[in-house]
C-alpha cells in the first residue's frame, strides 16, 4: 500500500508540473503566441470590435480609465476559464502601437481569468485574437458600450431557423461580402451569434423546394390513386348504391311473399 501511495503522488507530481492540471495554475502564457504578427483596425468610434474570422476570433477594446482588462471564456455549463490569447497589441491615443514585448504590457493567467495590464491611459486601445470553430459564437461583455460585431466572409443572420443573435443588433450591414452587426450600448453580460453562409441557404432552400415538389407529387398521385380505384369499383359493379329509394322495390325476398 505504501508504495503504491508512493506511485500515485509521483505521478500526481508529474502531472501537475507538466501543467495538466489546475495544482499548481494554468501556468504563464506563451510569449511566442503573445509577439504573433496581426493587422488590426483600431476603430476608436466604438468601445468593442470583435471580428470572426475561420477559425479565430478578433478582438479590440478600449481601455479608456482601465488599467488591466479581464478576458474569459465560458463552457456550455457556464464554467469560467482564462481566455487563450494571441498576438497581444496595445495602441497609444497617439497612434503608436507596441506589441507584448513591450515593458507596458503583461498578461497573467488564472484558472478563470487572462489578465492583461495595459497603460492607464485616457484612450487607449488593446487588441488580440482567440481560437474558435463553428458556426456558433459567444464571448462574455468585457467592455460595454458601442460595439461592432463583424462575421466571417459569406456569412450572415436573418433566418430565424438557421441563425440567431442575442442581444439583438441594433443594425445591419455588408461591406467587401460581410455583415457587421452593430451596438449602439451593449450592457449584456453575454453575445452570443449562430450564423450561416449564404451557401447553406441555398442548400436550405434547394431542399426545402424539394421536400414542397416530392410533397404535391405525393398527394397528386395518393389522390390519382383513389380515382383510380372508384372508377375500377364502378365497372366491376362493387359501388353500392345505398339511397333509401332503391331498397323494397322488389318486395320481400323470395319464400317470404
Amino acid at each position: 500500500m505504501r508504495r503504491r501511495g508512493l506511485v500515485l503522488a509521483a505521478v500526481l507530481a508529474l502531472v501537475a508540473l507538466s501543467g495538466c492540471t489546475s495544482l499548481l495554475g494554468p501556468g504563464e502564457p506563451d510569449p511566442q503566441q503573445l509577439n504573433e504578427s496581426a493587422d488590426y483596425d483600431w476603430d476608436s468610434s466604438v468601445n468593442a470590435s470583435i471580428t470572426l474570422e475561420k477559425n479565430a476570433s478578433v478582438h479590440v477594446y478600449g481601455t479608456e480609465n482601465r488599467s488591466e482588462l479581464q478576458v474569459y471564456k465560458r463552457d456550455a455549463l457556464g464554467q469560467e476559464s482564462h481566455l487563450e490569447i494571441r498576438a497581444l497589441q496595445y495602441r497609444y491615443p497617439n497612434g503608436t502601437v507596441v506589441t507584448a514585448d513591450h515593458s507596458a504590457l503583461s498578461v497573467t493567467q488564472t484558472r478563470e481569468r487572462t489578465i492583461l495590464d495595459v497603460p492607464n491611459e485616457t484612450a487607449g486601445q488593446v487588441a488580440f485574437t482567440a481560437p474558435r470553430q463553428g458556426k456558433r459564437y459567444s464571448t462574455p461583455v468585457f467592455v460595454e458600450g458601442a460595439t461592432n460585431f463583424t462575421l466571417p466572409p459569406g456569412a450572415r443572420v436573418g433566418v430565424p431557423l438557421l441563425s440567431q443573435v442575442n442581444p439583438p443588433a441594433g443594425e445591419r450591414s455588408v461591406t467587401d461580402n460581410r455583415m457587421t452587426l452593430t451596438y449602439e450600448n451593449v450592457t449584456a453580460q453575454t453575445i452570443r451569434v449562430r450564423y450561416y453562409l449564404q451557401r447553406d441557404l441555398l442548400i436550405f432552400g434547394s431542399v426545402f423546394g424539394g421536400g414542397i415538389v416530392l410533397a404535391i407529387g405525393g398527394s397528386v398521385y395518393y389522390w390519382r390513386q383513389i380515382q383510380s380505384l372508384k372508377r375500377k369499383r364502378e365497372e366491376t359493379a362493387i359501388d353500392i348504391d345505398t339511397d333509401g329509394d332503391d331498397f323494397g322495390d322488389d318486395g320481400p325476398p323470395p319464400g317470404m311473399r
